[in-house]
């Protein structure tokens, strides 16, 4: 699909730039061409088509989706798919919890969708494609929705109601309860797909530098670090390997266009894909900024329940990713 564009690296690297093939610059370079035209193509049709999905299924609609029906088992799953499907970053994440919350939802089924919607959205989707391919893409895409589903399900069971902020507390005492109706806009799809391209737009725009400058990353660790060289650390036979990873994951602050390009050399390096998507999980998945974030609704102590169960989760996903991949 993309030989094309292997060729046009290859002939600007190597013939137009003159530099010699098989040395360091010639193939950070070469990566980094490669590699940036792959991603924004993959990422610019995944957007769009993301989009279209989510004109119909905007936040409102989700919401009122999951709290006026009764799902029963399937409750976790929707959330977790929808999380998937919605826009989401950590600056959301008070607003979302809240209206999630005071809307009925369950809080086990609320965390649900907070934890799939960073890990599995149209950025990580078009650039896992484009490094991994499609059958890495849908084992991660179905472990993030299940994992999202494992951990709310066990945050439900837990009954962490009372560990929520004072303020959170006063909001869902003082909440009014009203039959809302919303107006569906009466609109064909031609009509919608101005707006749809003028916000796949702006996801690409928004996460075009961190593309960039991850993919750069990558192509110095590419070109001038030699295979094996994180073999004798993080091995598939450390069985450290994958906790220590979400350990040091944790405290970087990044999104997927941001990680998954260095995620990506490091499996070429030698990190085994299942430590590395632990990884990159727990980098996106468990930030402290939105941690800080969700400091404002969640006690400390439900805060570390959260990170812990979590994190629990990641590292065993990561031990089977070692196992399956």
């Amino acid at each position: 699909m993309f030989d094309w564009l292997q060729y046009f690296a290859d002939g600007l690297i190597y013939n137009v730039l003159n530099l010699t093939q098989g040395s360091k610059m010639g193939d950070a370079l070469n990566f980094f061409v490669f590699d940036t035209i792959k991603i924004f193509i993959l990422l610019g049709f995944i957007t769009i088509f993301m989009g279209i999905i989510n004109s119909y299924f905007p936040i409102d609609k989700v919401r009122d989706f999951l709290t006026k029906r009764k799902w029963y088992s399937l409750d976790y799953f929707l959330a977790s798919f929808f999380g998937t499907i919605t826009p989401f970053c950590s600056c959301s994440s008070v607003p979302l919890f809240i209206g999630f919350v005071k809307g009925g939802i369950p809080l086990g089924v609320t965390l649900a969708f907070l934890i799939s919607s960073p890990l599995v959205d149209a950025v990580s989707v078009a650039m896992f494609l484009g490094m991994f391919g499609w059958k890495v893409t849908m084992v991660y895409v179905v472990s993030g929705i299940v994992l999202s589903m494992i951990a709310g399900y066990i945050l439900g069971k837990l009954k962490l109601e009372h560990l929520l902020t004072d303020w959170v507390k006063k909001i869902l005492e003082n909440k009014q309860v009203a039959d809302e109706s919303y107006e569906e806009e009466k609109q064909t799809f031609l009509q919608r797909l101005p707006g749809i391209g003028k916000e796949a737009l702006g996801i690409v725009k928004g996460v075009s530098l961190y593309i960039v400058i991850g993919i750069a990353i990558g192509g110095v660790m590419h070109g001038y670090i030699p295979t094996g060289f994180f073999e004798a650390y993080i091995s598939k036979e450390n069985p450290f390997a994958v906790p220590l990873a979400v350990v040091v994951g944790v405290p970087m602050y990044s999104n997927a266009a941001g990680v998954l390009p260095i995620m990506q050399v490091l499996v070429q390096k030698g990190i085994p894909i299942g430590t590395a998507i632990a990884f990159m999980m727990a980098v996106v998945g468990l930030s402290i900024p939105e941690g800080l974030l969700l400091k404002k609704v969640m006690s400390t102590k439900m805060l570390l329940i959260f990170y812990g169960v979590v994190a629990t989760c990641i590292i065993i996903s990561g031990y089977v990713f070692n196992v399956i991949l």
